[in-house]
């Protein structure tokens, strides 16, 4: 008998991939599905995709997927969840669409304590347009737009949304994990079942950070990227719980 090692969650369409090779938004993807498939919420479930790497999420996930301009992700999500209070409704957005455009969303989404998760990635660039500086690029990165590195004189320095969140009355969970390795992946899962748990509890506003990989705009291999985020990425985006 065929033993079946790493079966598709149910809530994971098969289809190829369009990201990149060593890309970390197709591992976020899996787990999300997991998480859902573990929670039994699948037909509940409503995600709202960003603009960005990920605008095509609806392709990877088998359970109701709508857009949000760019930026406004928690603001769409705030709505859902108010009119139908009984889905689980969650964001999935990207640095560009969560810390640059989306600033202001994010930020009253969370001090309001809406009752929805966030599932944030962050790849430190803008993946999708070309590799450009991010809010989230740190220091000394070279990007398109910063050929000889971030500086903090010029670019000022490097935003941590998840600092800014913690210390909001109306945030209840906040989390920054990494899928750089095998371990981190499984902490991943877990902070985002809790991030699920909470909203299935009616406790509030969750987020979770993660850290991922692009090694097209790192100009890397998915090996060196995976390395590189344990060994500087994460000297400035610290891992573990912030609140919760």
């Amino acid at each position: 008998m065929e033993r079946i090692i790493f079966k598709k969650p149910d809530s994971m369409i098969d289809v190829v991939t369009h990201y990149c090779a060593g890309c970390g938004h197709g591992i976020v993807h899996r787990v999300v599905c997991e998480v859902i498939d573990e929670l039994k919420v699948r037909e509940k479930t409503i995600a709202v995709a960003p603009v960005g790497c990920a605008v095509i999420a609806y392709d990877y996930w088998n359970f109701d997927v709508t857009e949000a301009a760019h930026g406004r992700t928690p603001a769409v999500a705030t709505g859902i969840k108010r009119v139908l209070p009984e889905r689980i409704v969650f964001t999935y957005q990207g640095d560009g669409d969560l810390a640059a455009i989306g600033t202001a969303e994010i930020i009253h989404a969370a001090n309001r304590g809406e009752n929805i998760t966030v599932v944030f990635v962050n790849n430190g660039v803008y993946g999708m347009t070309g590799g450009q500086m991010a809010p989230t690029t740190i220091v000394d990165q070279k990007t398109t737009t910063t050929k000889k590195g971030r500086t903090v004189k010029r670019d000022g320095y490097p935003l941590k949304i998840s600092e800014m969140i913690a210390v909001l009355p109306g945030a209840r969970f906040v989390e920054r994990t990494s899928v750089h390795s095998p371990r981190e992946i499984l902490r991943t899962k877990k902070a985002i079942k809790k991030a699920f748990e909470i909203q299935i509890e009616n406790g509030g506003f969750s987020m979770v950070e993660i850290l991922s990989m692009c090694p097209t705009y790192w100009g890397m291999s998915p090996a060196e990227a995976t390395k590189r985020i344990a060994n500087e990425v994460v000297k400035t985006y610290p891992l573990g719980v912030l609140k919760g």
